[in-house]
């Protein structure tokens, strides 16, 4: 679940999200009605598409995957059209598209004078029902030392803190290798936006804040920064995971490699894990793409609501931390699937 905190990050996320709250209507297009759709690859989202599909339960779309294995790329596009209904989910709340990454930090495998702030597992007491310690206890105290639950230590306690938001990442080693790290639980706090703070304090506008200018803040005044941080109770655990080539990408909520700017986190309430989904961005840099709803996160909430994956590392980091943009989501329903919910008088 690498969607797990990051988008409460900016401001007006939440606000936009709560709103979905009205009941959801449905709508069957055409795929003519799909800006776009012509020019897209659609071998490359049936490629994606294949990654998670067999571990669909449900009937259709186990049926619909055995099919889907049948088709080359040139003949994708016949494939969606011809087994899939674009459904339009609408519950009231107005689109929205962030954007998140999988972050690579520097580390070791051992404390060093420069890699001394630890990537922890979950301690056993931490996974009982409710809240166990805030992170300014688990950070200002010695609960943590000594019990061997460090995976790995690195240089940069910010980077640390945004690596949490994210859910999962990359360290790279000195020796020129890596390991990757991924969710591993929570201490059962809400999330305190840092993004928001900064804003209630008078310290950025609304419109300045971004995982940037956080960043920057935070190492101006590290002092200041330190107790900014502790303000967020919510601390978020790590496992390591090992099984997953280097090549790919994390695992995302269906326990699968999320793909780059082809696997989208959404809100399964609205829209099936393994789905297709039609993505419609506006904004300064449009994309029309078909893309794989195969991850989830706490602050994706609602029909009209998706996080698009960026890929590793900064330069994803920086693509993904600017994307706050509105569009449209259509969703790509099996064909009976699709009319079954549209109201008996259609």
């Amino acid at each position: 679940m690498i969607a797990t905190l990051r988008s409460l990050l900016l401001v007006g996320a939440m606000t936009t999200a709560s709103a979905a709250g009205a009941e959801a209507t449905r709508s069957i297009l055409s795929f003519d009605d799909l800006r776009g759709w012509a020019e897209d690859d659609h071998g490359a989202a049936l490629s994606v598409f294949l990654n998670t599909c067999g571990d669909l339960k449900d009937p259709d779309w186990r049926a619909l995957c055995g099919v889907a294995r049948t088709y080359d790329a040139e003949a994708a596009r016949a494939f969606f059209e011809l087994f899939f209904r674009p459904v339009l989910v609408e519950d009231g709340a107005e689109a929205l598209f962030t954007g998140y990454f999988e972050p690579e930090l520097d580390g070791a495998r051992t404390r060093t004078d420069r890699f001394r702030y630890p990537i922890y597992k979950m301690p056993p007491e931490a996974r009982a029902e409710g809240s166990w310690l805030s992170r300014r206890e688990i950070l200002t105290s010695d609960v943590m030392q000594g019990r061997g639950l460090e995976i790995a230590w690195v240089d940069d306690p910010v980077e640390l803190f945004f690596l949490q938001i994210q859910g999962s990442g990359r360290v790279r080693l000195p020796d020129g290798g890596a390991l990757r790290v991924g969710y591993g639980g929570a201490n059962g706090h809400p999330y305190r936006s840092i993004g928001v703070e900064l804003v209630r304090r008078g310290i950025l506008g609304a419109h300045e804040v971004s995982a940037q200018m956080i960043r920057a803040w935070v190492r101006k005044y590290p002092e200041a920064g330190t107790e900014l941080l502790l303000h967020n109770p919510s601390y978020v655990f790590f496992r390591e995971v090992s099984r997953v080539a280097p090549e790919l990408g994390p695992l995302g909520a269906m326990n699968r490699s999320v793909t780059t700017m082809r696997s989208i986190a959404a809100d399964p309430a609205y829209t099936p894990l393994g789905a297709p989904v039609w993505v419609e961005k506006d904004g300064n840099e449009p994309i029309r793409r078909l893309m794989i709803a195969q991850d989830t996160g706490s602050a994706i909430k609602g029909a009209q609501r998706a996080d698009i994956f960026f890929g590793t590392g900064d330069e994803a980091g920086q693509a993904a931390g600017k994307l706050k943009d509105p569009g449209r989501m259509v969703v790509l329903l099996p064909i009976q699937r699709a009319y079954a919910l549209l109201p008996d008088e259609f």
